[in-house]
């Protein structure tokens, strides 16, 4: 088909929130004028690639800094993905039922797994409690090398799809919505530079020097999302903070579960777990690291103009910085993950923080995964003055959505995407359809 200039809505960005956004727009609306504008050469090249996230659908039973309340959110989200797979038969093909559970190590932490395990066993049925002889049953590395007298419990399933490609997932959704809609237009190597408003209309300046236009715009570009926000004069109430994740993987098979750690509840990032990488055969992967990076994409070149926009300083991000870098925990904990990036002494020191899970393990099992890992952008709320934990989506009431997803983005896709369906139909008074929408995914 001839490509356009002009649409009735225009997402900017191919990751997963992008492509998830085109699925629901092409399959359960009438808007037929859609194009999707991404600034590499294929869909989800960046942190929805299977290379640069944890691959896990988080349903909020294992992550143990989710109450109970964000967990039962989190699950609705990720069942909509999980139903979205049984739809087109991409289970075992694009998710995998992997083993999964969240691990307590000593005496404070089973405490507190048994305590979590009866506040969460009504609304997540599926979840065992696995004592110490289980988990040597099923789990032996997680046993083997450590201290016989030391406290160990998990609660955990083998019952859920647990991991997932998001980018064979996002590189699905294009498919399916093309068959659903035949008029859809996708532009690789366009990369949105600036948006302008016109009346009620968006002009969106293009790095080629071209312009396209449409009705209503929807921004799923990651860090950029906010950069582009700013350039409009919206959400200057937010900063950015790019954190960067790295992994390692380990030389010896010696997981077959997905293995959490408990995380720390200051902390909005996750702690240290073990996952079979499911990209590559018998391949276990621990991490991620947690580093604060000056640029909004981990591996390419990106402009320091760019993140320091998205950061927009002032004296209440200082006071934000100030507030966490006073804490011990958080202080030491930047430290630590500053220490695991640095070449000659990494490997020694991460290996002492994965022990926790596979006591056996040493330095020598364990090699840092070269150009593996992703970026996310962490908000900080200036007015609140302080760090957001989740999503953060800047609604302009005008017919523009900014969104910024930090984890769990990826299994929050469908979730967004049916939020952000919803604002354009009503704006556009176009039809939304609910009943065939609930049908097939709820």
């Amino acid at each position: 088909m001839q490509k356009k200039n002009y649409y009735n809505v225009i997402i900017v960005g191919g990751g997963i929130s992008g492509t998830a956004l085109l699925y629901t727009l092409s399959k359960y609306t009438n808007i037929k004028e859609i194009a999707l504008f991404e600034k590499y050469n294929d869909i989800a090249t960046l942190n929805s690639n299977a290379k640069a996230n944890s691959q896990t659908l988080h349903c909020g039973d294992i992550e143990t800094n989710y109450t109970l309340k964000k967990a039962i959110k989190t699950n609705k989200t990720a069942t909509l993905l999980e139903n979205y797979g049984k739809l087109y038969n991409y289970n075992e093909k694009y998710m995998f039922k992997i083993r999964k559970m969240a691990l307590g190590v000593g005496d404070k932490e089973v405490k507190f797994i048994k305590k979590r395990y009866k506040e969460f066993k009504n609304d997540f049925p599926y979840m065992q409690l696995w004592n110490k002889k289980k988990l040597k049953e099923i789990e032996p590395a997680l046993l083997k090398g450590r201290d016989k007298n030391e406290n160990i419990i998990a609660m955990g399933t083998d019952e859920r799809y647990s991991a997932i490609d998001f980018g064979e997932i996002a590189k699905s959704f294009v498919r399916n919505a093309k068959k659903e809609n035949e008029s859809i237009d996708i532009y690789f190597n366009k990369e949105v530079e600036s948006i302008t408003q016109l009346g009620d209309k968006f002009k969106l300046s293009i790095n080629d020097g071209k312009y396209y236009f449409a009705d209503y715009v929807v921004v799923n570009a990651g860090a950029h999302s906010l950069l582009l926000a700013h350039k409009m004069g919206y959400g200057k109430n937010y900063s950015c903070i790019p954190i960067g994740g790295s992994f390692y993987y380990s030389k010896m098979n010696k997981l077959k579960s997905k293995v959490y750690t408990i995380q720390n509840p200051k902390l909005p990032f996750a702690a240290i777990h073990g996952d079979p990488d499911i990209i590559h055969d018998n391949t276990i992967r621990f991490g991620p690291t947690a580093i604060a990076l000056p640029k909004l994409e981990r591996y390419h070149h990106a402009h320091f103009i760019d993140f320091l926009d998205s950061l927009n300083p002032s004296s209440e991000v200082f006071n934000v910085f100030y507030d966490l870098l006073s804490d011990k925990d958080i202080r030491d904990y930047a430290i630590k993950n500053f220490l695991y990036e640095i070449p000659g002494i990494r490997q020694k020191l991460f290996a002492k923080e994965v022990q926790k899970i596979v006591p056996s393990l040493t330095k020598d099992d364990i090699t840092f995964a070269e150009g593996v890992g992703g970026l996310r952008p962490q908000i900080i709320d200036k007015k609140k003055k302080k760090l957001l934990l989740g999503e953060a989506k800047i609604d302009t009431k005008k017919g523009i959505v900014f969104n910024m997803t930090p984890s769990p983005g990826a299994t929050s896709c469908l979730g967004n995407a049916l939020e952000d369906t919803k604002l354009i139909c009503k704006f556009l008074h176009a039809t939304f359809k609910a009943n065939k929408f609930k049908k097939e995914l709820l």
